[in-house]
């Protein structure tokens, strides 16, 4: 008589939206599309998007990554990562006649033309991000040194050192968490009340509707996992959201072999969501993962419906 093994219960619930954004979705297109036009070797100036399952297959077919401009050859097409780049670096592209195509994300761009907009008016800007962020390094790069100046939590506020405290806007990195910019832009205010915000929120749609996402799951379960990049902000993020919602067990993990299953010994449901640049081929493999030590049982629980869409630049749709 063949004994059968009873695998304990588990509710897996199952954040949405979760995964790949419109800008995420573009600009891995954006490198796809340039291999295919040009043929490879297509160059990328950064990782096109924090995840590196998707790094690795781009450069299957054919993409190579470098960290500056100075690292790729004059002759071969060069993309800009989605995070965006400061303004230096399209220029020095043009100075040496390359061919580029730049894959930042029509948020972050929407951002740098608003850091523009009210430099031109005369104010100083304050950017609310993370220091060493490519996406901060981009924006604070499309204004002269000094004109921005970068605040990271609500403490760093009152060390701010501003020209003129009646001619100032903000602006903040896209991928932030909802709840921590909300204090940094009180303490902004109160300090400086005439301080001039974006109309809209920076924070992306897809940053807001994630963190949406896991506040909904985590008051229900014993852990969290959050599939994702360490280097990736936005799922980061909503780790930190994770947490602050009542879910002590709050993990980033890039995939199921990074799982730590004796962490989750016991434990009778699980929350599961991903950053914005990761597949959904990864979360396939988590829940299989949970599949093959649980009986599972799995509940989408879904927050906001998303139909966003980014074109590709000109030069690729011409591919057609």
């Amino acid at each position: 008589m063949t004994e059968t093994t009873h695998m304990p219960p588990l509710s897996l619930y199952l954040a949405a939206p979760r995964g790949f954004c419109a800008g995420v979705d573009r600009a891995i297109k954006i490198v796809e599309m340039a291999i295919e036009k040009w043929g490879p070797p297509v160059y990328v100036r950064h990782e096109i998007v924090h995840n590196k399952f998707v790094v690795d297959s781009l450069k299957e077919k054919g993409a190579v990554f470098v960290e500056e401009l100075e690292d790729c050859p004059d002759d071969r097409p060069v993309i800009f990562s989605a995070h965006g780049v400061p303004k230096a670096v399209p220029a020095e592209a043009a100075q040496r006649e390359m061919v580029y195509v730049d894959a930042t994300c029509p948020l972050v761009s929407k951002v740098h033309i608003e850091a523009e907009r009210h430099h031109a008016a005369g104010l100083q800007m304050i950017m609310i991000g993370h220091a060493g962020h490519p996406e901060t390094i981009g924006t604070m790069g499309q204004l002269p040194e000094g004109e921005v100046l970068l605040v990271e939590k609500p403490e760093d506020v009152a060390g701010l050192e501003v020209r003129d405290p009646e001619r100032l806007a903000f602006i903040t990195q896209t991928t932030l968490s909802v709840d921590d910019t909300v204090e940094v832009v009180a303490a902004l205010r109160a300090r400086f009340p005439s301080i001039v915000g974006p109309h809209k929120e920076d924070i992306c749609y897809a940053t807001t509707n994630r963190q949406a996402a896991v506040k909904a799951i985590s008051s229900n379960i014993d852990a969290l996992l959050v599939i994702g990049a360490p280097n990736s902000s936005n799922s980061k993020r909503l780790v930190e959201v994770g947490k602050a919602n009542g879910c002590a067990y709050s993990q980033l993990v890039q995939r199921a072999d990074d799982i730590d299953w004796r962490a989750l010994k016991g434990i009778t449901s699980i929350g599961i969501t991903a950053g914005a640049s990761a597949p959904e081929v990864l979360v396939n493999e988590v829940i299989d993962a949970f599949r093959a030590r649980f009986d599972v049982t799995v509940e989408l629980v879904e927050t906001a419906q998303e139909n966003v869409e980014f074109k590709v630049p000109r030069v690729l749709r011409d591919l057609a």
